[in-house]
């Protein structure tokens, strides 16, 4: 069986702005998710329940077009500058995965 990777082990040194950007969404995003549990603790009604798991969606989708757009005006930009046209490859497989 094949075990997939999680993680390239690369890293990223994020500025402040955009680190605390980006954790001001996740935690949203986790109340989100902690709302819809109560929902469901709380027996909600299943189209109260799907409208906001939509919302999670939708903000998750939020947060990715950030995270990508952080990506490519800084590690992508970089990695192109110094030569490193690997960065494009990885691009490659990395778009089709978000587009699912």
């Amino acid at each position: 069986m094949e075990e997939k990777q999680c993680c390239s082990h690369k890293k990223k040194e994020r500025s402040d702005k955009e680190y605390k950007d980006l954790m001001n969404r996740l935690k949203r995003i986790e109340g989100q998710v902690r709302g819809i549990q109560g929902m469901l603790e709380k027996d909600a009604y299943c189209t109260d329940i799907l409208v906001q798991v939509s919302a999670v969606n939708a903000a998750l989708n939020s947060f990715n077009k950030v995270l990508l757009a952080n990506h490519l005006r800084t590690c992508v930009a970089e990695n192109i500058r110094n030569g490193n046209d690997e960065v494009i490859d990885e691009l490659v497989t990395l778009l089709p995965k978000l587009m699912k």
